[in-house]
């Protein structure tokens, strides 16, 4: 069931693409909700809306807002656009989409023909607090790497609920979006995560980000969370011959103990989920940290089945400075859990690196540093 209640709006607190930010009066309260005129049209001071009010009143973490179901001020709506693809299907907030995938989409004949990924490096993460650090170190290496933002359907459905791609897209740090499942609202639309995939390099991107959208959904359990996709998409990856690169969840200060070093959602997304190899990226930290992080790596059996990275981080967080974005994780910035930041912002920069060292031989630097990790990890440093 849902919770429905009545409300006025008051003000429309702020406008982007997509998303309204409202103030309403509720039961005799004041609080924001949220409207997506693509579903439900635009509202305006005193409209009378039908508001969602469920997740607040169950203290869930939605951000803090209501919303809006249905605008009573409004009679009739009419469909616009093109294609035939339902998402949301068989709810009454189905809405229909052109799928890069239809006929009709002026990108599908370059999709038809791209079966491959050709090794394009696809930087993967668990949650979406990854995806800014993760484009930023991209661009610090070079603003003419074109940055693709594959967004699953494992948190927030619509892409507008954003702030974060509204804002890497402002300042430059992200050239085309793409959403995946019954995820809605990119740039291109896309029935599953390998057309998704497949869609990220037709349209001529060097990198694909791939993370769910705002709001992981979790239980405490080992298997009820949505982070597991990351393990699935390591293989979508390797099916579609990419380079698989893993952000690792790593935090030392969340205070559940399932969270503290490397996340079990890693650990289980590598171990269990994950079928082929991939990358797996772990930033540069003091050494005691350093310590922990790879002896879970050693104990729970990651370094067997991936090949284990070591890269950089700084780089990326400091050019997110430098564009006065800030970052944010369950409420935490980056002063606050700097290594899960870090972590992001490494396997950005290490995707970097194999598109800018293609004009060598990129295999053997991948080798070769290889090596050198192998060689520090097998005799004992950390």
């Amino acid at each position: 069931m849902i919770r429905l209640r009545k409300g006025i709006v008051l003000e429309v607190l702020k406008e982007r693409a997509g998303i309204q930010e409202l103030l309403v009066e509720v039961e005799g309260e004041k609080s924001k909700a949220i409207n997506y005129p693509a579903i439900t049209g635009n509202c305006r001071k005193g409209d009378e809306v039908i508001l969602n009010t469920t997740a607040i009143f169950l203290n869930l973490g939605t951000g803090g807002f209501h919303f809006v179901m249905y605008n009573c001020s409004i009679e009739k709506l009419d469909i616009n656009g093109h294609g035939h693809i339902m998402k949301l299907r068989y709810t009454p907030l189905q809405i229909r989409c052109l799928s890069a995938e239809e006929e009709t989409s002026p990108i599908s004949k370059k999709l038809a023909k791209t079966e491959s990924l050709s090794g394009m490096p696809v930087v993967i993460g668990s949650l979406h607090s990854m995806l800014a650090p993760a484009c930023a170190a991209i661009k610090a290496k070079s603003k003419n790497l074109k940055i693709a933002y594959v967004m699953t359907d494992g948190g927030a459905l619509p892409l507008f609920f954003s702030r974060n791609v509204w804002e890497l897209k402002e300042k430059k740090l992200l050239d085309l979006t793409i959403t995946t499942g019954h995820a809605f609202g990119g740039d291109f639309e896309t029935v599953n995560i390998y057309t998704g995939l497949l869609l990220a390099k037709a349209s001529g991107c060097d990198i694909a980000v791939v993370t769910m959208g705002p709001g992981i959904v979790g239980t405490g359990t080992k298997y009820g969370h949505t982070g597991l996709e990351q393990g699935e998409i390591v293989n979508a990856v390797n099916i579609l011959k990419g380079t698989a690169i893993v952000i690792p969840r790593i935090s030392f200060c969340d205070q559940r103990k399932r969270h503290q070093g490397i996340s079990h959602h890693t650990i289980t997304s590598l171990f269990e989920i994950a079928l082929t190899r991939a990358f797996v990226v772990i930033p540069k930290m003091n050494k005691e940290k350093m310590k922990v992080v790879m002896e879970q790596i050693r104990n729970c059996g990651i370094a067997k089945k991936h090949r284990i990275v070591i890269e950089e981080g700084l780089e990326g967080i400091n050019f997110l400075r430098s564009l006065s974005v800030e970052l944010n994780t369950m409420g935490r910035g980056f002063e606050q859990d700097p290594e899960f930041f870090l972590a992001a912002s490494a396997a950005g920069n290490f995707a970097a690196k194999i598109i800018l060292n293609k004009g060598g031989d990129w295999r053997q630097w991948i080798f070769s540093k290889l090596q050198s990790i192998q060689k520090i990890f097998f005799q004992g440093k950390y």
